[in-house]
């Protein structure tokens, strides 16, 4: 902006004649000539000058923590940086705190369990798990803190599908060779090893964001104690009937070459023609629908019908009409000929078919379409599958077979209308079925699939949310666990895959017996084939030797196992800890997995162990970008957790796209993503100060927009509890003897009454926090203590001790003492009420200012969280009155001096009523200290006038605010001629904003926020127009 003006001015200057200028302007010339000069001047010397350092690019000089301090043992605090140092300050720490058991269950308190959402093995964690280990750690270390015994359990979960898509694709990038090709078991191996590698750096992520996770009892969705649990829950299951193999259409991934569920299927919405990718093709046009001809047998009629599929035709086995259309009913009974394979296809009535829609004529191919597939089944139709298991066409399709299977789709398209039966293609709107996993277009096949019975589990899922059983947090998502439940079909569970759970279940061929396998006498389950022969044997009884047994070669829905975590976890159904630590206490995850896991774990575990897994259920919000973007691999703005801890350059986030996953396109795309959004890469900011800003986002209940940049705001708060608590161990030294603070009783020695006020807010924050963290509000307990630390604990009560700080030659002052012990009470209790938030920083300082308590803690991760029960004997609700009218005079005060940018230490004269002025009689040198007086000098209302040269402003009706300025610096008459000019510039916009709020044209066409935005200028110019009104000399 003060470029263009300067540009304007230059272009102003040298149109304007020289010779027709009065003095004035000649002056006003000559002034704005002198300005474009030296901006000139200005601009080449910033060319010249190597580029400043963005505030983005901004590096810290980090502190290094050199000591030789082996494994597991305490870090030695001996020394005390200058400065904050995340790299500095978290290290050591969390391998101390697993050495010595801390975050094991100890004591005999109220349990509290929760287990990890298990992070996928197929790659590093994101920015969403640090949210959920912000989150439940935070949980955790205040629930250990009060005491309660304590267990976060940590785990891995397998993740069927997406952990074979990615092994086969890095097998197919470095062997060139699909997982057919090396077999099942070298395919499994290599899972395995993928599993190794992977597990070890998730735990590794875990650990460095502080989580208090019990290190002694990790699990992984595949260990002996799970694959267990999981058999027998199936086989439970099965022998109840709960679990059955039925031949049905099911979602079939092409890509997958696996079922998948309904609830893994991602809708998309087109208008009209619209190019999606597809896998295997580089776009795939949708969003028509095409008319076609059926020509009657022995006869010249013919029935048209539509399809937004025109390949599916050549499986077509019938045309439907509804049996109430009149236009239909000659047709009745008759048959038209497929014009390819010239089979005769019957004209059926069917009261699915809507009338109005279309031609009311509907072509059906039962093994392809949902509402077809029933019709078949009501009308006794051929079930022809037309598409293979990869997504081509199979022998059904005659002269197309061999194509894929949206290649066939224009071939045959072009074949009808060779044939003269196309009649026309419109643009129609439809939703489009993708799998969420492969992002292929779903297929409707007919398979024999195993599923599970959910009827009843639903309703016992329903039933225990309506009574209040289990609590889900926020309450808003209980509508949507009520929708989805009383619509919850049955549950597809078997999947076609390598990886995962087998499926405990096994055909029986008998010795000269036709053995079929839509009988579900002919599948026994069991643990292993040796118990299932003894069952096969009794059930068909006959010897062992005339049986084979061929086991299922699907395995299981990853969310089936996954489900149940609750009891799987702990060793159901007899290990001790099973029966020690469930039900479990919280579950706590991201509101996207509601149905996926969170409502099938209530299900599953409540039908297996008539209790529910846990009594609350908190759904947290899902992260997005700083544009507001999911987070994709592809766009590059997937944020490892350790990239925002210890820092990354620019070039750093490329490598990480480096890995095989992702196509070259896909590379190009993401680093480019990279470069927009971190240019000069990602600042170190610390796991603490990740931890604390993902907590304060948790305030946006459905979509976090991150800016990972802010999180580096963070880091500076950190500075200021390192430097305050720095301050405070400064003040203590040789000064403050040791004392034991459980049972020192404070107000015994509270003479002051900004010592009063200080209590009073630690008080005020302990409960706060307390109450928030009970309700799952963990941003408003960052915001609290923020406000805490900041506005109250250090901008007030630490420069108001520095003033007894400095008299060093009365260190044992009882005074000094008084306030010595207030501030040691008060950087004390917030670092206790800091540490669910942040644990490697507090650790590190309570480290330090533990010694001058003789009631400490080993560690600042079992020590005490203050309550609400402890600090309301500090409650003083009118000291904070007081101080609240103190400060609020000091603002004004400080404002005012800056309204006429006067800093000099001179009197301040407070006229007042007399409520104020007894207040002010108590704080005068808190007066002083914050409101730069040199004396402060305090009168009636009605007192005598002082007689000197001042800024005179009443702020409100009790009080009146007099600077004195009698020296040279302060010229009355400029400052009184600047108040002037600014009152005739605030009345001048005034004019102009109330001119467009009153004119209709702008009212009528501006959008709302321009409307409230003038609106809230008009407010601020006549405040601040009222205020200069209030102002005297």
């Amino acid at each position: 902006m003060k470029e263009r003006n300067l540009i304007k001015l230059s272009e102003t200057t040298a149109q304007m004649d020289t010779e027709n200028l009065s003095k004035s302007q000649l002056r006003k010339k000559e002034k704005k000539e002198f300005k474009l000069q030296k901006y000139n001047a200005k601009m080449n010397k910033k060319s010249a000058e190597p580029k400043k350092v963005k505030d983005s690019q901004v590096k810290f000089d980090d502190i290094i923590y050199k000591k030789n301090t082996i494994k597991g043992e305490k870090k030695d605090t001996s020394e005390f940086p200058s400065k904050y140092s995340p790299i500095y300050v978290e290290k050591c720490w969390l391998d101390w705190w697993i050495e010595k058991g801390f975050f094991e269950p100890q004591g005999n308190g109220e349990p509290f369990t929760i287990i990890i959402p298990p992070p996928n093995i197929t790659g590093n964690l994101h920015l969403g798990h640090a949210l959920t280990t912000a989150i439940e750690d935070s949980l955790v270390r205040w629930n250990r803190m009060l005491g309660k015994r304590v267990l976060y359990n940590p785990g891995c979960d397998h993740a069927g599908i997406a952990t074979q898509i990615v092994v086969e694709k890095i097998i197919k990038n470095t062997e060139n060779k699909s997982r057919h090709d090396i077999g099942r078991e070298n395919f499994i191996e290599k899972v395995y090893e993928w599993k190794d590698e992977k597990m070890d750096s998730i735990y590794s992520q875990l650990k460095m964001l502080g989580g208090s996770y019990d290190w002694t009892r990790p699990v992984f969705s595949m260990d002996a104690k799970c694959v267990n649990a999981v058999k027998k829950a199936f086989i439970d299951f099965h022998e109840e009937g709960l679990i059955f193999r039925k031949f049905r259409l099911v979602n079939w991934s092409c890509s997958l070459k696996s079922a998948i569920s309904n609830i893994e299927v991602d809708k998309l919405e087109i208008s009209g023609p619209t190019y999606v990718k597809v896998p295997g093709y580089n776009s795939v046009k949708f969003g028509t629908i095409i008319y076609f001809a059926y020509k009657l047998f022995d006869s010249d009629d013919e029935i048209i019908v539509a399809t937004t599929r025109i390949e599916t035709m050549l499986a077509d086995k019938a045309i439907a009409v509804n049996p109430k259309d009149e236009r239909y009913l000659k047709y009745h009974g008759k048959f038209v000929v497929h014009p390819f394979n010239g089979e005769k296809l019957p004209i059926i009535p069917d009261n699915f078919v809507d009338i109005d829609f279309g031609t009311g004529a509907v072509k059906i191919t039962p093994a392809h379409d949902p509402n077809d597939y029933e019709c078949g089944i009501r009308n006794n139709l051929e079930i022809l599958v037309l598409i293979t298991d990869d997504g081509y066409i199979n022998e059904v399709g005659g002269q197309f077979s061999g194509l894929k299977r949206f290649d066939a789709r224009l071939k045959v398209l072009n074949a009808l209308k060779e044939k003269k039966l196309f009649r026309s293609e419109k643009d129609h709107s439809m939703t489009l079925n993708i799998c969420s996993r492969s992002k292929d277009i779903i297929e409707p096949l007919p398979k024999a699939q195993w599923y599970l019975n959910c009827k009843e589990m639903s309703e016992n899922a329903i039933n225990v949310v309506k009574n209040g059983e289990l609590e889900i947090i926020p309450s808003t998502f209980k509508k949507t666990w009520f929708s989805w439940l009383d619509n919850c079909q049955d549950w597809c569970i078997s999947r076609q895959l390598w990886w995962g759970h087998r499926i405990p279940v096994y055909f029986v061929e008998i010795n000269n017996q036709v053995s079929d396998e839509f009988d579900s006498r002919y599948w026994v389950s069991a643990y292993n084939e040796e118990k299932a022969l003894e069952k096969a044997t009794k059930r068909f009884n006959v010897e062992k030797s005339c049986i084979n047994l061929h086991q299922d070669q699907d395995v299981l829905d990853t969310w089936f196992s996954a489900a149940l975590f609750p009891i799987s976890f702990f060793g159901w159904p007899n290990h001790l800890d099973y029966k020690k630590f469930y039900p479990t206490s919280l579950l706590e995850t991201g509101h996207d997995i509601l149905f996926f896991w969170v409502a099938r774990m209530v299900m599953v575990c409540t039908k297996i162990t008539s209790q529910i897994p846990f009594k609350q259920i908190y759904l947290h919000a899902m992260i997005r970008d700083a544009h507001g973007r999911k987070m994709s691999k592809s766009l590059g703005n997937v944020i490892d957790p350790r990239d925002v801890i210890t820092g990354a350059s620019l070039e750093k986030l490329n490598d990480t796209l480096d890995n095989g996953l992702l196509d070259e396109k896909e590379i190009n795309k993401a680093k480019a993503g990279q470069k927009k959004d971190f240019p000069n890469g990602i600042p170190q900011c610390g796991s603490d100060a990740m931890r604390f800003s993902l907590c304060i986002y948790t305030s946006q209940s459905r979509d976090i927009n991150l800016n990972v940049l802010r999180i580096r705001s963070v880091r500076f708060f950190c500075n200021k509890v390192w430097n305050a608590t720095r301050f405070c161990l400064e003040c203590f030294d040789q000064v403050l003897e040791p004392f034991e603070l459980d049972s020192f009783d404070i107000t015994s020695i509270l003479t002051d009454d900004v010592n009063n006020w200080i209590l009073h807010q630690l008080y005020e924050t302990v409960n706060k926090c307390n109450n928030c963290f009970s309700s799952f509000n963990l941003s408003e307990v960052a915001t609290t203590l923020l406000s805490f630390w900041i506005t109250k604990f250090c901008d007030i009560f630490v420069e108001y001790v520095k003033l007894y700080c400095k008299k060093t030659n009365e260190k044992k002052h009882p005074s000094n003492q008084e306030h010595l012990k207030v501030l040691y009470f008060c950087i004390h209790t917030s670092l206790l009420l800091l540490h669910p938030l942040m644990p490697f920083l507090t650790e590190e300082l309570y480290q330090r200012i533990a010694i001058y308590n003789l009631d400490r803690s080993e560690s600042i991760t079992i020590a005490k969280y203050p309550t609400t029960l402890q600090f309301i004997k500090y409650k003083n609700l009118t000291v904070e009155n007081e101080v609240d009218m103190l400060m609020q005079t000091v603002k004004e005060i400080r404002s005012l001096r800056a309204e006429f940018s006067y800093d000099t230490c001179c009197d301040i004269i407070l006229e007042a009523s007399p409520i104020y002025l007894n207040c002010f009689k108590k704080f005068t040198r808190v007066i002083k200290l914050f409101g730069n007086a040199k004396d402060v000098i305090l009168t009636g209302m009605d007192d005598e006038k002082i007689n000197t040269t001042c800024i005179d402003w009443a702020f409100s009706k009790d009080v009146t605010i007099k600077i004195c300025c009698n020296n040279d610096k302060f010229n009355v008459n400029v400052q009184r001629q600047k108040i002037v000019d600014k009152k005739e510039s605030i009345c001048i916009n005034l004019t102009d904003l109330k001119k467009k709020k009153f004119d209709q044209n702008f009212t009528s066409h501006a959008p709302d926020h321009v409307i409230n935005l003038n609106n809230e200028k008009i407010d601020d110019l006549e405040c601040q127009l009222k205020r200069l009104n209030l102002i005297k000399f």
